[in-house]
């Protein structure tokens, strides 16, 4: 889902006289874009396959680390699976993932560390590793069973 279609998905549901119970009870229009995508991962998601184009877009770093928690959950219970489109070298970074790249024409395989997502943010952390600007590679609470 996209957030252009997130905010018609939203526009459709108030249009249509929803109470938003299913979504912890506030409008979504109401809510932040990053809150309101959360809202939907935490309390709408719960089995299925779903198909995400780089919902990182609507959420902050600190916000798309609440987001793999949910991913976490959802993953671990053995009723969801993903498929995410991403630029995010956080959402990139989670531990049960297969990451295929769809640079120069072909699809293939490739692991995070060869990722260019990986290699830009090593490199520019690198340089501000004295600094706390950088976010860990792989969340210390998002671990690999």
């Amino acid at each position: 889902m996209q957030a252009a279609s997130f905010y018609n998905f939203a526009t459709y549901l108030e249009k249509g006289g929803s109470d938003f119970k299913r979504f912890g009870g506030e409008r979504l229009h109401s809510l932040s874009h990053g809150e309101s995508f959360l809202a939907l991962f935490a309390i709408r998601f719960q089995r299925g396959i779903y198909i995400l184009d780089e919902p990182e877009a609507a959420l902050s770093p600190q916000r798309q680390l609440s987001f793999l928690s949910i991913l976490h959950r959802l993953d671990h219970s053995g009723r969801a699976q993903f498929l995410i489109s991403t630029d995010s070298p956080i959402i990139g970074a989670y531990p049960r993932r297969v990451l295929f790249s769809l640079d120069g024409g072909s699809i293939a395989n490739v692991e995070y560390k060869e990722t260019e997502h990986y290699r830009v943010r090593s490199s520019s952390c690198s340089h501000l590793a004295a600094s706390s600007v950088c976010l860990p590679m792989i969340p210390a609470r998002m671990t690999s069973s």
